[in-house]
């Protein structure tokens, strides 16, 4: 029968007719056989089924054997016995070189037949020593599958004992070793089934032998650790992870952080390559266990080996965001790892370029999935702007990108934040400050922020900017009897000669920190400032004077010595004058008194209060007696503030008022007719600012410097509560206050009166109006009379013929921004750059300096933007714009600088003279050297991060493809079907790429 059943199937009959005969056949053999004729019929079946070389006959001789299996038993038994299926399983079947790969399917076909059998136990026995050979011998995915399929349907055969750990160890051993060699959807699904058998497998293991689990994660971990490892471990070990009982979790990680065996290298190594699992598809709990480790590395302190593979991994875990299949997990480890990255902004910015594609495909895509993450993603991205705020060219693209999304509020953002950050004690993470190998291309240097401290290095970086200042601490001389202005000296030098991107100001904030300030919490700027500025004056009063050494070299002419001699280097700078006068409304008395300032603290005006009426916010209205009669020419400046402070009447005459002007920033109305309320007018069509002005002038509804100005120098009636006591009549009185600027400072400084407090809340709360800033800003100076001819008779801005005031222009040197919405907490950063009287580019041949004109202080005077450590490039643009993009990042602090031509030009001229004399400022021998020692320790720290580093990094599993997820998603918008982005792929290469 056997030749028969040969000869058809070898036949080229039909395989319809071939059917036919062999269905005849069949039947036969259900009927009483010797043994002889069924041993020949099983030898014959063998070999159709495990070396047939097409289908038709692995079926054929599949039926034959189930037949003579159910129907001729005891000649099955004795066929299939244990000496034939050892040599199955170790020497194969077929001859060299084409061993068949259907052995296990054939035995497990087999084992049903003989389950009852006396032999079966012999059977089970080489199985379980067999199936351990195999494993250890690592197999293909392929027959590692069929190995686990066997398996399962008969775990009679399962390794028992100490072999069955050793067979759980081994197993995950071969997971690490699968590769998926063809990029063919369908090809990589074959595998991924492949790979949860196997992992089934393990499953069933553990649940009837749970002592298994925890060495089997051992060897698990041993794998993933190690450094020696010439092929990287496959991802496929994920869905090992999904399988572990998340009960365990906790004992797991904690034994894993705390075992002083594993190196950080290995530990990082480990981490690192559970990262990449994120990218296996269908696996469940993967997230869980990765963040999981992360905070277990948090809690034991391991923060450089989560900096470095936060670092290394966070833009792959983001890019897998473009596949649903796999998005909730990669979301979960995205949002661990930012939130819990606080002490720097590193982690966040690598993503600042990914980011608009990402929202774009995401929406792109309208699925319920997409529009989940894009609203966990705008949430996680705000927590980031809120935390690393400051950065607003950078954030601008990102915003945009984000802006029909919704908006979390500050608790749920201070909620996350404070949910996942690595430590509660920011000084733990002090070391860990941001990584900066060079200095910013800008050439200029940040400052560290030592905790919640950047409300001093914005006002320094400021000051630092101020040339003028700056030049003046430099040329201190040695022994000065100035210490805080001597270690302000030492800042500055660094700030100027040091080779590091940052450097720490720690010195010079313990020598000028407020004896009220709270260590490690958010201070007000303007306060620490105001604190700076007369801390130094005091102590040059009671020491030498900064201007001896030009007093010396006969410098200064005696005239402008015996002028400057007496005043401190900060009256010098910032000092300015103030006659504040108060008019008796009864006798018309009036009392005045002169004040030395250093800033102007401006006021909001009311809300209901109308500030484009014209340029100045004064009511223009006449009342009672003017202290300076007023000019014929009403579109002149006038001596008179005073105005009443009520409605005009129809039949009130216009009386002119004083204003302060800005250059580039008028309405269109108002830049045509600006002598409605200024003595000097801008002409739209000439002034060189005007077109920029038109461009980044504020809304009509929103306050300027200007206004804020106005309001601060208009008339205060002083009534009821606040009646004021005049001497003349000797009683209380109803009476008005006004101020007078009587001496600009060379460096003004306007500080905006942002904070109140609210006596609901029991706080301070912040104002949010939006303040356009002038480039440009015109002050008018009230000068004694005969005063006006004898200052600065070539400045093209001089006084009114008449009017008691001039006209004292300024240039914008810096902003400070505040962050946030109450003065105890955000962030500050400033915009700043380096005004100076000359040209920028180049001087002219008889060295004398050339007065820069409006074009080029506006203009071609590069603005730079100081973040701590951060320095970047600006524009006047971005200082404009800042609060229209990020609404509680407002302007808080303002410094201008005079230019030659008004009050201050003999401080000027002798400024002027010693820097042509002197060139830059040359430091003391000691300053030097320090800068010198440091800068090659520097250099020295540099290259042994550099070899540590590379340590680490060359330990890091490899990942150099992940860019080509969001690159493809770019470029390929006509992919579709099941593997497209949208539907969880990205043609058959994108998906190979997502899982590998």
């Amino acid at each position: 029968m056997d030749k028969i059943l040969e000869a058809v199937v070898m036949s080229s009959y039909p395989n319809n007719v071939k059917q036919g005969l062999v269905r005849r056949v069949i039947e036969a053999a259900k009927q009483p056989m010797d043994s002889e004729q069924c041993w020949s019929m099983l030898e014959l079946s063998t070999k159709l089924y495990l070396i047939g070389d097409t289908k038709y006959k692995r079926e054929i001789g599949k039926e034959v054997l189930e037949v003579y299996g159910h129907y001729h038993p005891e000649e099955f038994e004795e066929f299939f016995n244990v000496r034939f299926l050892l040599s199955l399983l170790q020497e194969g079947y077929g001859p060299l070189g084409k061993r068949s790969h259907y052995v296990l399917d054939y035995i497990q076909l087999g084992l049903q037949f003989v389950l009852e059998s006396p032999s079966a136990n012999s059977i089970f026995s080489l199985l379980r020593i067999e199936v351990l050979r195999k494993v250890c011998e690592r197999p293909s995915p392929k027959q590692c599958a069929k190995i686990s399929r066997l398996l399962v349907q008969h775990p009679q055969c399962i390794p028992t004992g100490k072999h069955q750990l050793l067979f759980c160890q081994q197993l995950i051993r071969c997971i690490g070793h699968f590769q998926c060699v063809s990029e063919g959807e369908e090809e990589i699904m074959e595998f991924l089934e492949q790979v949860n058998k196997v992992s089934g497998l393990l499953q069933r293991i553990w649940r009837t032998q749970t002592s298994a689990i925890l060495p089997s994660l051992k060897e698990l971990f041993a794998i993933i650790s190690s450094t020696e490892e010439q092929e990287v471990p496959s991802n496929a070990l994920a869905s090992v992870v999904q399988f572990v009982p998340l009960e365990l979790m906790d004992g797991v990680i904690r034994n894993l952080t705390n075992d002083d065996s594993i190196t950080d290298v290995q530990m990082m190594m480990a981490i690192g390559r559970m990262i990449d699992w994120v990218s296996w598809p269908l696996g469940k709990n993967i997230d869980k266990w990765i963040i999981a480790l992360l905070k277990g590395l948090a809690a034991v302190k391991k923060f450089s080996i989560l900096i470095e593979v936060t670092l290394s991994k966070i833009e792959k875990v983001f890019s897998k965001m473009l596949y649903p299949i796999v998005r909730e997990g990669a979301l979960s480890v995205l949002q661990y790892m930012l939130l819990s990255f606080q002490h720097s902004h590193e982690a966040f910015h690598l993503l600042l370029p990914h980011i608009p594609r990402l929202v774009a495909s995401l929406k792109k895509e309208d699925s319920n999935s997409a529009t989940s993450s894009l609203e966990q993603l705008a949430e996680l991205i705000h927590c980031m702007f809120f935390r690393f705020s400051g950065f607003p060219d950078l954030y601008e693209p990102v915003l945009e990108a984000i802006k029909a999304l919704p908006v979390p509020n500050e608790d749920r953002i201070k909620h996350l934040l404070g949910q996942n950050a690595w430590t509660s004690q920011k000084n733990e993470l002090a070391c860990f400050y941001p990584r900066l190998a060079s200095k910013s291309e800008t050439g200029k240097i940040g400052l560290i922020n030592l905790g919640n401290t950047c409300y001093m290095n914005s006002i320094i970086q400021s000051l630092f900017m101020a040339s003028d200042f700056r030049h003046s601490v430099l040329n201190l001389t040695e022994g000065n009897s100035q210490p805080l202005m001597t270690k302000l000296q030492w800042l500055f030098a660094f700030l100027e000669h040091s080779q590091r991107p940052a450097i720490s100001p720690e010195s010079f904030l313990s020598a000028s920190w407020p004896p009220w300030f709270t260590p490690g919490a958010q201070q007000d700027c303007s306060e620490y400032l105001k604190y700076l500025l007369d801390r130094l004056h005091e102590e040059e009063k009671t020491g030498k004077r900064i201007y001896q050494k030009l007093k010396e070299s006969s410098l200064m002419s005696q005239a402008v010595e015996h002028h400057y001699l007496n005043k401190t280097l900060i009256e010098k700078m910032f000092g300015g004058k103030m006659m504040t006068k108060i008019r008796c409304l009864k006798c018309l008395n009036v009392s005045s008194r002169e004040e030395a300032f250093t800033d102007l603290s401006l006021a909001f005006p009311p809300s209901d209060r109308n500030v484009h009426e014209s340029t100045s916010v004064l009511p223009v209205q006449e009342i009672g007696p003017q202290f300076i009669e007023p000019p014929e020419n009403a579109g002149q400046l006038t001596g008179s503030p005073w105005v009443r402070r009520k409605a005009p009447m129809a039949s009130d005459q216009a009386a002119p008022s004083v204003s302060v002007e800005t250059l580039g920033f008028q309405e269109p109305e108002a830049a045509a007719n600006l002598t409605r309320g200024s003595d000097v007018g801008v002409d739209a069509a000439k002034d060189p600012l005007s077109t920029f002005g038109e461009r980044a002038r504020a809304p009509k509804d929103s306050r300027s410097v200007p206004d804020l100005i106005n309001y601060f120098l208009s008339p205060e009636r002083l009534t009821a509560e606040n009646k004021y006591h005049c001497e003349k009549c000797a009683s209380l009185q109803d009476a008005e206050k006004v101020a007078e600027l009587t001496e600009g400072p060379h460096y003004l400084i306007l500080t905006l009166l942002r904070f109140s407090f609210d006596p609901r809340t029991m706080k301070r709360k912040k104002i949010l109006d939006n303040v356009s800033i002038p480039v440009v800003l015109k002050l008018p100076i009230l000068v004694a009379p005969g005063e006006t001819e004898k200052v600065c008779r070539r400045g093209k801005d001089g006084a009114v013929p008449g009017s008691g005031f001039m006209t004292v222009v300024y240039d914008l040197c810096s902003v400070v921004v505040h962050s946030g919405i109450s003065s105890e907490s955000g962030h500050y950063y400033c915009y700043s750059r380096e005004c100076t009287d000359a040209v920028p580019q180049g001087q002219p041949r008889d060295g004398v300096p050339k007065p820069a004109s409006d074009k080029q202080l506006d203009f071609e005077i590069q603005w730079y933007l100081f973040n701590d450590t951060r320095v970047s490039f600006s524009s006047f643009e971005s200082v404009s714009n800042v609060t229209s993009f990020f609404p509680k990042d407002t302007a808080y602090v303002l410094f201008y600088r005079q230019r030659p031509g008004g009050q201050s030009c003999l401080l000027h001229e002798a400024l002027a003279e010693a820097g042509r004399l002197h060139g830059e400022p040359s430091l003391h021998k000691d300053l030097m050297e320090a800068i010198s020692k440091d800068n090659i320790l520097f250099l020295q720290e540099q290259e042994k991060e550099a070899r540590n580093r590379a340590a680490y990094i060359s330990a890091l599993p490899k990942s150099p493809l992940w860019w080509r997820d969001l690159d493809r998603d770019k470029d390929d918008d006509s992919s579709s079907g099941g593997c497209s982005p949208a539907a969880g792929g990205g043609g058959s290469g994108s998906f190979h790429g997502l899982v590998f």
